[in-house]
């Protein structure tokens, strides 16, 4: 009798089974004929079923178990989809994340289900509902105030470390020799990341127009690259300010190795502790950390440190301007797991309001720069570099913060592609009251 019930059990759960392989089998289909996509999907019973009329691509997304639909069924999210490609129940194989983001813009950025078609896969995908689902895993997250609402100066240090004080053995397997963790430059389309961010810091010190005996102030300034170029190609000195330990205690033994003691100093402070004055100063990719309500105090604490006669250049990324609302903006999935994953505290100015800002505080404006497409390219660079050095990166960080950051890389190159994310340089002076330190055009920069 015991027998016969175990046996009457099996044959139940191998028939639930089917009916969930059949179900993600002809939702599957259905996707395919309305996207069309270069890539397949791999079941976890081994099949392979292709997204696509004619695909010819080895991408694969990889479904581990039908506790994955289940629970994305449940609550589906962004945030649930990203946790469940951290713990690897859902993966992309025969290409990077870059390369899966790039085949849905191609094939199927024009497509879209229509409500008809929705509620159908989801009435086809009913086994699944009482399914048990699969708990997505929730490591490696910022814990705190990760959106910075209510953010205190003291804050400011949990975020930079939490993004920055993973490992620069980690950083140095995407970054390029400089150690420069920002936007580059390419003269060409073709030319390699080392190449590019050496021109992008050449280009950073000409917009500056530094000159020999100048002081120059770079406000998170990293692993040290822009500072160190300055004062040995423009013989400035130079003084850099960051909240990461690593970054300083790198940045420190780079001027020691490359025999600038003396003329290149770093310091561990907060924007808000520096003080003196300076001649030149540059904020490249700092604005995007200290939030929104924050950028009137930090314009008028960087013109306070500015000379008279002096120059600002800020480099930082932008969202899209947008219509006023009545009500507060919530904040969109992809930023909220970008600031839960990788930059807890960071918002977005878009560029009309940065420029406002600047103007307010007592800056001209002379010159906006969109470098877009550079970023994005970046970031696929970064993104290969770090997905070709996998094992190593995982021995490092582990392979859940790896991936991670393999899929905020991409994320974000995508997001540049796209044009939700923009990138601009803006050079400003102190004061319209007297005529600007710049020379009537820009070729010099260009020389």
């Amino acid at each position: 009798m015991n027998a016969s019930i175990g046996g009457s059990e099996r044959s139940q759960e191998a028939g639930a089974t089917q009916r969930q392989l059949d179900a993600a089998r002809d939702v599957v289909a259905r996707l395919a004929r309305r996207l069309d996509l270069d890539l397949s999907v791999r079941l976890w019973d081994g099949s392979r079923h292709a997204l696509g009329s004619a695909v010819t691509s080895p991408l694969e997304i990889r479904i581990s178990d039908p506790g994955v639909i289940a629970s994305l069924l449940r609550r589906p999210s962004l945030e649930t989809l990203i946790r469940h490609y951290i713990g690897k129940r859902i993966d992309i194989t025969g290409g990077t994340l870059f390369d899966f983001g790039r085949a849905l813009q191609r094939r199927g950025g024009r497509a879209r289900l229509r409500t008809g078609e929705m509620l159908g896969m989801a009435a086809r995908l009913s086994p699944f509902l009482f399914a048990p689902g699969r708990r997505p895993a929730d490591h490696e997250t910022f814990q705190g105030d990760y959106v910075g609402h209510h953010r205190r100066s003291a804050d400011n240090k949990d975020y930079i470390r939490f993004h920055y004080d993973l490992s620069n053995d980690f950083y140095a397997l995407f970054l390029d020799p400089e150690m420069v963790y920002s936007c580059a430059y390419y003269t060409d389309w073709s030319n390699d990341l080392a190449t590019a961010q050496r021109d992008k810091l050449e280009m950073i010190c000409r917009k500056l127009r530094l000159k020999a005996g100048e002081r120059l102030l770079d406000v998170g300034s990293g692993w040290g690259g822009l500072v160190c170029h300055a004062a040995l190609h423009h013989g400035v000195e130079a003084h850099g300010i960051t909240l990461s330990e690593q970054q300083l205690d790198y940045a420190r033994e780079k001027v020691r190795r490359l025999g600038l003691d003396g003329r290149v100093t770093f310091e561990l402070a907060d924007y808000t502790e520096v003080r003196g004055r300076y001649d030149k100063i540059a904020s490249v990719g700092m604005c995007e950390h200290i939030g929104l309500a924050n950028i009137p105090l930090y314009m008028t604490k960087i013109r306070g440190l500015l000379a008279d006669d002096g120059l600002f250049l800020n480099h930082a990324i932008s969202g899209r301007a947008e219509k006023p609302r009545l009500l507060p903006k919530r904040m969109r999935p992809e930023r909220k797991a970008i600031a839960r994953y990788i930059f807890p505290g960071g918002e977005l100015d878009d560029i009309g309001h940065s420029v406002a800002a600047m103007e307010i505080a007592g800056f001209e404006v002379h010159d906006v720069e969109g470098w877009r497409m550079h970023y994005a390219r970046t970031c696929r660079l970064w993104c290969e570099r770090l997905t070709a050095q996998r094992d190593i990166a995982i021995s490092h960080v582990g392979e859940e913060k790896y991936r991670i950051w393999v899929a905020y890389l991409a994320g974000v190159g995508l997001a540049f592609e796209r044009g939700t994310l923009r990138l601009f340089q803006t050079l400003a002076s102190k004061s319209a009251r007297r005529p600007p330190p710049l020379p009537p055009t820009r070729a010099d920069l260009y020389r």
